[in-house]
């Protein structure tokens, strides 16, 4: 059975290029061998290549969120765009001295989705960056990057927003199933790192050492939420997507790792890596309320693996 998923976004590509015109679209549209702006991951406030959603009409902006959401799953688009709003609050909660705002985000298009068998496209601002990248009608997924800050908005003691709280408290739940000689082996550092150990370079080399306690290692509740810790992450993609990327995940091994204190409320990271699988989380900047959170391929991010498949192809 066909996939109908890279016909989605190819019809959503071509609708948001159609929707921008002229100068929008010479904004947006890049060749697909112009690798320094395609393999591109930053999720701070800075320039970034494409389109941003600010400068274009109702009809630019609404075509595309509507790419954007080809590649999320319904709750991980509803993250992103708790993501998207918390700009405004930001501001605020800064006295509006850095003039940030809900429409800093930008689209960008690498290749003819309407012609091409190469193609790509990122949607990308302050602590949200998916990237998508469709070879002979092939989907590769990620870098997919969504952050939070502040990353819990509370009134009286209850959760007001908290965009991110499932990763987090998956993470705890697990950490509190492996037991003491699971955390043991899990808890490779007493600090947490100040941000996410893969940043934004584009391409991350080999696993991160230490790689924590192994998946095989656990006790079936612990791995039971191990599962699920990966799940919440593949669960981002649609359901075809995210099924095929669990298959494969599922044939190798998993290892878990945390660094920092296991109490709530103080600063935090932890990490899962299996087979071109790299899941980073840390929530350690504004005192344990600023979270980052990423799903990487290390092996495959920017369609690296689709890549090597149609290279090989064409010269066989």
């Amino acid at each position: 059975m066909e996939d109908p998923l890279p016909e989605q976004m190819r019809a959503a590509a071509t609708a948001l290029l159609d929707a921008l015109g002229e100068p929008g679209r010479a904004r947006a549209a890049y060749p697909f061998d112009d690798d320094t702006a395609r393999r591109w991951l930053e999720y701070r406030p800075r320039p970034r290549p494409g389109a941003c959603l600010a400068d274009l009409d109702r009809a630019g902006r609404k075509a595309a969120h509507r790419l954007l959401a080809t590649a999320l799953s319904p709750a991980a688009y509803a993250q992103a765009m708790a993501v998207v709003a918390l700009e405004e609050v930001l501001d605020r909660a800064e006295g509006w001295r850095r003039g940030r705002h809900s429409g800093d985000y930008w689209v960008a298009v690498f290749g003819d989705p309407g012609r091409d068998d190469r193609w790509a496209w990122r949607f990308e601002g302050h602590h949200l960056s998916v990237s998508m990248t469709v070879v002979d009608d092939q989907v590769s997924p990620a870098p997919i990057f969504l952050g939070a800050n502040p990353a819990a908005v509370r009134h009286a003691g209850h959760p007001v927003s908290r965009p991110l709280g499932p990763e987090e408290d998956l993470a705890r739940a697990l950490l509190d199933a492996l037991g003491p000689a699971g955390r043991a082996a899990a808890i490779v550092a007493d600090e947490a790192p100040g941000d996410i150990v893969s940043a934004t370079r584009p391409q991350v080399s080999g696993p991160i050492a230490p790689l924590g306690v192994p998946g095989d290692r656990l006790g079936p509740t612990g791995r039971a939420l191990l599962d699920q810790l990966v799940a919440l992450y593949l669960d981002r993609l649609p359901p075809e997507l995210a099924a095929r990327e669990a298959r494969r995940v599922a044939a190798g091994p998993l290892h878990f790792a945390w660094a920092g204190p296991t109490g709530p409320g103080q600063r935090h990271y932890y990490r899962v890596q299996g087979d071109d699988l790299l899941i980073e989380y840390d929530n350690t900047a504004d005192d344990g309320n600023h979270a980052h959170t990423v799903l990487r391929r290390p092996a495959s991010d920017f369609g690296a693996d689709v890549l090597a498949e149609h290279h090989a192809e064409a010269h066989r």
